[in-house]
């Protein structure tokens, strides 16, 4: 279980942040028509926050320059 953390630890704090964040949000700012599709319940924006916040804690990946067999670096 030790294990599963640390290896998923920058997403679950992505998830938390992110629905702590959606909540905050809808709890504060929300709308109050009912028919904005995001903010207009909960739990709606507490997942698209969950939603969001582990798309930011997903790593990028880099691209390395220079490493194409096509790019000899003759003209």
């Amino acid at each position: 279980m030790q294990g599963f953390f640390r290896k998923y630890k920058t997403y679950l704090i992505g998830i938390v942040l992110g629905g702590l964040a959606g909540y905050v949000y809808w709890r504060f700012v929300g709308c109050s028509s009912g028919t904005c599709p995001i903010t207009s319940r909960w739990y709606n924006s507490t997942l698209f926050g969950i939603i969001f916040g582990i798309l930011l804690a997903a790593p990028s990946k880099k691209k390395e320059v220079g490493t194409s067999e096509n790019d000899s670096g003759n003209s």
